[in-house]
């Protein structure tokens, strides 16, 4: 395949995923329950570069008193994969794909008017576990280790063929992969990939050696929730025509309804249990808190949600500000895929300028380091 074939394959699958995502550009990112256990696709495409072991073909083409005048290795192609996997949690992932790493080639001359030229090419499977790290909300790095089953097809020419056995070998082998990258999520299910690869392979010869893949691509995980449709409106029905009633006849006055009175209640989170370590990602244990709130909240009309923000004083001030920011907005993402109107929602990062305890000793940093939200609404009957 050509670099303006592979170019184009890996543009098109790129505007269709883009497209795709188009419409849920300007939602909050979170990282949903679902993105944890989704199937995914993806295809990158990037400059392999060969690292073979050329000493052994030296060795075999000034054979019988020849001298080597020339030999040019061209070890540098456009390579590309495609692949599938499955989200087996927060971390850890399979990934089964195809890759073509490219061509790779020399040219010899030797006294004698002698020549040689070969040209390799490895394409084939591979199965990886992928281990990622989250950095933040949107950054992850990941780390991938497995096998390749790559077949390499050989060809040469010139008229020191005799150098090598079989003009055109070809082989299948298996042998180990790994790679580092790094992530970048545009939202739940659309994401950039950067990465670095090394492939372990045979060149049908006799000669082992790597072929590096540097290469971007995209990932798009398939079953995102569809969005839950607004209720359709509903039309007032028209105002009864009320007969009227003389004086005599006329009923005992109803006893009026009882009001509906303003409530507030505000609940008060350790950072440490809902959050891990200087992150704004919500832990398991955060998630099942905020579903007990939202259960407590059963029977209340919310009109407004306050989630605010606050670290203790380690650090730079500055930095504790955003921290707590970005830690009330990740509450406020939780909360609006749980159904929450996003409109009722606010949120604040007080930093470490609110402290309720004493910044000087741990168990009082402990106490700093939180997340309150206050709901304010109203319940039928409510004292």
């Amino acid at each position: 395949m050509t670099l303006t074939k592979k170019a184009g394959l890996m543009g098109a699958i790129g505007c269709a995923l883009i497209a795709g995502q188009a419409v849920a550009a300007d939602d909050v990112f979170i990282n949903p329950e679902w993105a944890n256990s989704a199937w995914y696709v993806g295809g990158n495409i990037g400059r392999s570069r060969a690292n073979i072991d050329d000493v052994r073909l030296i060795r075999s083409l000034t054979a019988n008193g020849a001298g080597l005048n020339s030999f040019t290795a061209d070890e540098k192609d456009v390579g590309y994969k495609l692949y599938v996997g499955k989200q087996l949690n927060q971390y850890f992932a399979v990934e089964a794909g195809f890759f073509d790493l490219g061509k790779f080639s020399f040219k010899s001359t030797t006294t004698q008017n002698g020549t040689l030229n070969g040209e390799a090419g490895f394409r084939g499977a591979n199965l990886d576990l992928v281990a990622q790290v989250p950095l933040s909300q949107r950054f992850s790095v990941f780390g991938r280790a497995g096998m390749n089953y790559a077949k390499a097809t050989t060809r040469f020419d010139g008229n020191r063929l005799f150098a090598v056995t079989n003009p055109s070998p070809s082989e299948r082998k298996l042998n180990a992969k790994a790679g580092l990258g790094l992530e970048y999520k545009f939202s739940e299910a659309l994401a950039l990939r950067g990465e670095v690869e090394r492939y372990r392979v045979n060149d049908a010869v006799g000669n082992r050696g790597d072929v590096d893949l540097f290469s971007v691509g995209l990932v798009y995980k398939i079953g995102r929730p569809a969005a839950k449709a607004a209720p359709a409106p509903v039309e007032p029905a028209p105002m009864p025509v009320v007969p009227t009633v003389a004086p005599e006849a006329a009923q005992p006055a109803a006893e009026p309804v009882k009001p509906m009175n303003p409530v507030s209640e505000k609940s008060t989170f350790s950072a440490e249990a809902v959050f891990a370590f200087d992150s704004a990602v919500l832990r398991p244990a955060g998630k099942a808190s905020l579903d007990g709130l939202l259960a407590k909240l059963q029977g209340m009309d919310a009109d407004v949600m306050i989630t605010v923000g606050h670290t203790d004083s380690i650090g730079r001030a500055a930095y504790n500000q955003k921290l707590s920011l970005r830690r009330a907005a990740s509450v406020k993402a939780y909360l609006v895929s749980k159904g929450v109107d996003a409109a009722r929602v606010y949120t604040e990062g007080k930093g470490e300028t609110q402290p309720v305890a004493d910044n000087k000793t741990a168990q009082g940093r402990a106490k700093n380091r939180r997340v309150t939200v206050e709901v304010v609404g109203t319940r039928s009957g409510a004292k």
